[in-house]
């Protein structure tokens, strides 16, 4: 008896635009944070939206298949887990309401075009460097940093179950951005004292100071070029999902800087996606795509890294997997 569900499954993959459209939209009106209190029809929410209640009712019906709502006998509607609201720890909210917007939706459109020629689809696309087009374009660039910020939340635990960041009495946040991921660890190590260390208008924001003031006087934030230099002294240097936006010579210039302002103590610290072997773990190899269109940068084997880290004078010695799809890479300054 022959079976239809390899062509079923193929087919519904191709059809995976509609399911990630469908949810940006519903992440762009705040459906689920307007939900949060009870069911609610369509004709209620279109309301609160300003938006067209049949057309509504639609989306909302398609996304309810999918599992994302659910709708009762009284095609009334609620939410199925909580993620997508913007209230909680770890929303995907910021991230659906990102892979939508026109600037990289339309990027993934040119995928045909990177792979034919290994150019940047995003810089073809708009004639400039995503960092330059954020930049210029503020709204996005805020998009971006919440979408950092959550997945932040979403890794942070993850991550800390795995190192222990209390035997480090001085950690420098390299390309921290809100700092949310050195918060945390400072929250969890009394002991510990922490450096931000971004661009100068990321840390002149401060939002650090703002949303956590009880860390003040175990913190500082500093604001420079990774690739010129880095606060010097440190105990430990964290590098969260800064390699992948860089191709292979940046990354090294990157790592060459951080060894520069390290004891021989200190040690690297880089959290990642480390490509998984042939055949599984597809987050990783999909973010991989998203680099390669975006930024031209690019996610890495254990292998890869180690190889990396070799170029930039360091030697990897361990890379630890986490619950979560990241993993933990530690190098230690090589001949010492």
């Amino acid at each position: 008896m022959t079976t239809d569900a390899p062509r079923s499954e193929l087919l519904r993959l191709i059809n995976g635009f509609q399911a990630s459209q469908a949810i940006h939209v519903a992440a762009a009106f705040g459906l689920a944070d307007l939900l949060k209190n009870g069911p609610r029809s369509a004709a209620n929410l279109a309301e609160s939206t300003k938006t067209h209640p049949v057309a509504l009712y639609r989306l909302m019906r398609a996304l309810a298949s999918l599992g994302v709502f659910e709708e009762d006998d009284g095609g009334r509607f609620s939410m199925v887990g909580e993620f997508l609201r913007t209230d909680v720890a770890g929303t995907h909210a910021p991230m659906a309401q990102f892979v939508g917007r026109p600037n990289v939706w339309q990027t993934w459109g040119h995928l045909l075009f990177a792979v034919r020629t290994g150019a940047v689809a995003f810089d073809h696309l708009h004639g400039d460097g995503v960092w330059t087009y954020r930049a210029r374009h503020p709204e996005e660039g805020n998009i971006f940093d919440r979408v950092m910020t959550a997945g932040t939340e979403r890794f942070a635990e993850a991550v800390m179950d795995v190192c222990d960041f209390g035997r480090f009495r001085h950690i420098v946040d390299v390309g921290g951005g809100d700092g949310i991921f050195l918060a945390k660890i400072l929250a969890s190590n009394f002991e510990t004292r922490g450096t931000l260390f971004d661009q100068p208008h990321v840390v002149w924001r401060d939002a650090m100071r703002l949303r956590f003031p009880e860390f003040a006087d175990r913190y500082e934030s500093i604001g420079g070029n990774f690739f010129t230099s880095v606060p010097a002294g440190a105990d430990a240097y964290l590098l969260k999902w800064i390699l992948h936006d860089w191709d292979d010579a940046a990354s090294i210039e990157i790592l060459r800087s951080c060894r520069r302002a390290m004891k021989p103590t200190s040690r690297l610290l880089v959290v990642e996606h480390v490509i998984g072997p042939p055949n599984s773990a597809p987050e990783g190899k999909f973010m991989d795509l998203t680099m390669m269109l975006m930024n031209g940068g690019r996610e890495r084997t254990r292998e890869e890294f180690a190889t990396l880290f070799a170029e930039a004078g360091f030697r990897l010695t361990c890379a630890t997997p986490t619950a979560t799809t990241i993993s933990l890479l530690q190098g230690t300054l090589d001949g010492v």
